[in-house]
């Protein structure tokens, strides 16, 4: 017998609404206020649909309706609404509810809506679960793969798309921490509202706080109207939070408030306002390490910690390269207008045997320019100068061939990959062994590898 919790505080409504449930064949457990029906629902309680009135005291129905949805319950919620008031049920709808009905509740109407909400909820859960067996997620075609160990991780980030769990994604630069987190965005109820992405490396210290968190008008100088930050634009979908290895510690605890509590404070404001985000994190910093270093807050790192992906490096699943040369190739002939069948033998041997310290996205931008020096139908050793090794060259050759920029590019490009091979392809500890600060080698990787 299905089960229903009834919320309202006019006990006559909530007698008859309930008298009627039980004639339809509903078990119908009914409460006088909101806060109330969260203790119960917080005791263990389910409930298959939950009908609530919106205006309560203590709790509205709207706060009511956000507190449910946090706590990720799969049951079908119903907003009962006064006649004549058009933004509160498109609230109730933005907040969360499947449907809503208006005062006087009709009987034949409400279990319409119910078995109607209850249909569009079972569709959406078998749709998720054909995509999940035939591996066809949104966006899941983009990750090229043949690796056991991307299997894992895709399978892993399908799974996470059905929650709102907070999600930190760990791997080196340029392995596809951002296209894993679009597809676990793109494959959640939240995929068609908006995906923000932020790289809190990208943006000076100074001006991090208020791209994030907004301002109103007058809040410091040059503030000369209010400004949304990039946290309520994200509001009802997901935060995307790159290189959070580098978020400023004086801001870790706003941020901290932003999970904990989902409410945001705009720079110059006196009081938060409710948001509804899931936030998705990435580094390619050793977070735990940071931790004992005091550059990181704990409490910030295990609650961005609750499910952890970690991508490994492409040198690491080599067995990934050959397809994604191939993907690459595909994407560049239609964008290029060539017709290059694939690499030569001595190419494809200097292809497997490179280290890929700028993974996918190296490659990706190895093969674009191999493409466009090309004049074959065949991608040559030669085709590809970015992966000679210069190493053993006459500094005559240099001098003759190479133009002091390009020399000395080579020369740092050579002293980097060397420390991140030494220290395991950790950026902390090469940057130390450089002589430089992490965020400096950041800048110089995403030269090297990201042109």
């Amino acid at each position: 017998m299905p089960k229903v919790l009834l919320i309202d505080d006019e006990e006559g409504i909530r007698e008859s609404l309930s008298i009627m449930l039980q004639i339809e064949g509903f078990e119908s457990v009914a409460m006088p206020d909101a806060v109330k029906a969260l203790q119960l629902i917080d005791s263990g309680d389910y409930f298959d649909f939950i009908i609530s009135d919106i205006k309560m005291p203590h709790m509205d129905g709207i706060q009511f309706l956000r507190e449910v949805r946090k706590r990720e319950l799969e049951s079908i919620v119903i907003m009962i609404t006064a006649y004549g008031n058009i933004e509160t049920p498109v609230d109730a709808i933005k907040s969360g509810a499947d449907d809503y009905i208006r005062k006087p509740v009709k009987t034949d109407e409400l279990i319409l809506r119910m078995k109607m909400a209850e249909e569009k909820s079972k569709l959406k859960k078998d749709n998720r679960a054909l995509r999940y067996e035939l591996g066809k997620a949104a966006g899941y075609e983009d990750i090229v793969s043949v690796s056991k160990s991307m299997k894992e991780i895709k399978d892993l980030a399908l799974k996470a798309s059905q929650y709102n769990t907070t999600v930190l994604i760990t791997g080196e630069s340029g392995t596809g921490k951002e296209l894993i987190a679009k597809c676990i965005h793109q494959n959640s109820k939240r995929s068609e509202n908006s995906f923000v992405a932020v790289n809190c490396a990208a943006i000076p210290d100074t001006l991090l706080e208020s791209e994030l968190f907004g301002y109103i008008k007058g809040a410091f100088s040059g503030a000369n109207e209010s400004k949304i930050g990039l946290i309520e634009n994200a509001n009802d979908g997901t935060l995307f939070l790159d290189e959070i290895g580098d978020f400023p510690v004086h801001l870790q605890t706003k941020l901290l408030r932003v999970l904990q509590e989902q409410e945001v404070r705009r720079l110059g404001e006196n009081k938060e306002k409710k948001i509804n985000v899931r936030v998705i994190a990435a580094t390619n910093s050793d977070l735990e390490e940071e931790v004992k270093a005091g550059t990181f807050r704990s409490d910030l790192f295990y609650r961005l910690n609750v499910l952890p992906i970690h991508i490994p490096s492409l040198r690491a699943r080599r067995e990934d390269i050959p397809p994604l040369v191939d993907h690459f190739i595909n994407k560049f002939n239609s964008k290029l207008g060539h017709v290059v069948k694939g690499l030569g033998k001595e190419a494809t041997n200097k292809i497997m045997e490179y280290p890929w310290y700028g993974n996918v996205r190296e490659l990706e931008n190895i093969i674009e320019r191999s493409m466009i020096m090309t004049d074959s139908d065949i991608i040559e050793e030669i085709d590809l100068p970015d992966v000679q090794n210069n190493k053993n060259l006459p500094i005559d050759t240099w001098v003759e061939e190479l133009s002091l920029d390009e020399a000395k590019g080579r020369i740092e490009k050579a002293y980097i990959e060397d420390a991140l091979e030494k220290t395991n392809g950790n950026r902390t500890k090469a940057a130390e062994l450089l002589g430089i600060s992490r965020r400096n080698l950041l800048y110089k990787l995403k030269e090297y590898y990201s042109e």
